[in-house]
């Protein structure tokens, strides 16, 4: 089962517990992790279900490429790491 794991920084907004999850996307593991914690979902994806633009999702250390589809493909023993994107100037 893929692993979803959250950093601090969001941490602080709201609970989210690392928890393994069905799915072979990022979308169906999120769509797993929010029916068990639906209060993440607003700080992850915004009202169309797209990711917000200051969050990164990693799986297995590499930055997901679909921010809109969240069509990544994860395996048995992928781990998804949501943080915050950094910017600035």
């Amino acid at each position: 089962m893929p692993r979803v794991t959250f950093t601090q920084h969001i941490a602080r907004h709201v609970p989210c517990p690392a928890r393994d999850v069905e799915g072979r996307t990022v979308r169906e593991a999120l769509d797993a992790y929010f029916t068990v914690e639906p209060a993440v979902r607003g700080y992850v994806l915004d009202e169309q279900g797209v990711v917000r633009k200051h969050v990164v999702i990693f799986v297995d250390g590499a930055q997901a490429t679909d921010r809109t589809r969240l069509g990544d493909a994860v395996g048995e023993g992928s781990v998804i790491y949501v943080m915050q994107a950094l910017s600035g100037g």
